[in-house]
């Protein structure tokens, strides 16, 4: 026996029964299916280097931090991913003074890591927002390093250096430091001050600051500019002093080359003078060896007439002579050695 309920629906009710059954209904069932199992909707996946955060609307379910194949609700759910490697950070260049008030232009990296994905995901969301709020804070902390410390301890590394040793400019006589400004910490100790410093300060927000580094310290354009021109300035002088010293050796040099060529001519002179004086005096030795003789005498004494007679009767030349004069005495006895002999009676 069937029994068939013939109690009347409320309006309503019948309504929302038709709408289910309808064929619209359906074709919507199915498509919410297929969606459900479209990949990417209700599976994901989660790479090794990476962490996953689920958010339901803007708030946090889960956490993963295993890599695979992981399933989430669909639509509703949405995957936030950080990564859990390490990081880089290369910030601005920052101008900033020294202690002892010069103005240089520090340029620094970092490397860092999420530390804390619900914390860092509440407190910045991405990785711009960090890289901003790494630039405050890292950007300030170098800013005040730099400005309690001298510019000798943000380049210097090693304490105790010694200036390096010029053999040829110490023989010079150019006068060389001896001693360079010593260090208190280095540039080691200050990145380790403005490490531990940031790594407190970025806790808060998830973030574990691993290192920082400086990349580049150098002068301020205008500084720079009036340094060079100092440096240029020094070597200038060096140049010069070294250019002045090397005329005085030359100068030195050369006055003390005419000095040995003067006395080596001054010496050749005399040898050649005390040569031919002794020469001299043995010619004249000789020579009056030679003529010592009465003989001799006599024919000197001639030649020489006869050399006086050449030269003064050269010319037609009218000469008067007295017979007792040596000159006619030897004309008158000439004539009578020319002259013929006389025939005999």
């Amino acid at each position: 026996m069937n029994v068939i309920d013939v109690t009347p629906r409320p309006v309503a009710v019948s309504g929302i029964v038709r709408f289910l059954q309808s064929r619209l209904m359906s074709i919507l069932g199915i498509l919410f299916i297929l969606t459900a199992f479209k990949w990417g909707t209700l599976l994901f996946v989660v790479h090794q280097y990476e962490t996953v955060i689920i958010t339901r609307f803007g708030k946090i379910v889960r956490t993963i931090t295993t890599p695979g194949l992981k399933m989430k609700l669909p639509v509703i759910d949405k995957v936030q991913r950080l990564d859990k490697r390490i990081l880089a950070w290369d910030g601005p260049p920052t101008e900033c003074p020294t202690k002892d008030k010069l103005y240089i232009i520090v340029d620094c990296f970092a490397r860092w890591r999420i530390s804390d994905p619900f914390l860092y995901y509440n407190r910045l969301n991405d990785e711009r927002s960090a890289l901003s709020r790494l630039d405050d804070i890292l950007g300030s902390e170098t800013r005040s390093a730099v400005a309690t410390h001298d510019l000798v301890e943000i380049i210097r590394v090693t304490k105790g250096r010694k200036p390096l040793r010029d053999e040829e400019l110490e023989k010079s006589g150019t006068l060389l430091p001896s001693t360079i400004p010593d260090i208190e910490y280095g540039r080691g100790e200050i990145e380790k001050q403005i490490t531990e410093r940031t790594r407190q300060k970025i806790a808060d927000f998830g973030i574990e600051l691993l290192d920082e580094r400086f990349k580049r310290s150098k002068y301020n354009p205008a500084v720079a500019e009036k340094i060079i021109e100092r440096m240029s300035s020094e070597r200038h002088q060096i140049a010069a002093r070294f250019r002045s010293e090397g005329r005085g050796e030359a100068a030195n040099i050369s006055g003390q080359k005419e000095s040995d060529v003067a006395s080596i001519s001054s010496t050749a002179t005399k040898n050649a003078l005390e040569t031919e004086g002794k020469a001299d005096a043995e010619a004249a030795s000789i020579y009056a060896a030679a003529f010592n003789s009465p003989d001799a005498q006599e024919l000197y004494s001639f030649l020489r007439s006869l050399d006086v007679m050449r030269v003064a009767f050269e010319k037609d030349t009218t000469a008067v002579i007295s017979t007792n004069s040596d000159l006619g005495r030897m004309l008158k006895s000439m004539s009578e050695a020319v002259a013929p002999p006389k025939p005999a009676r």
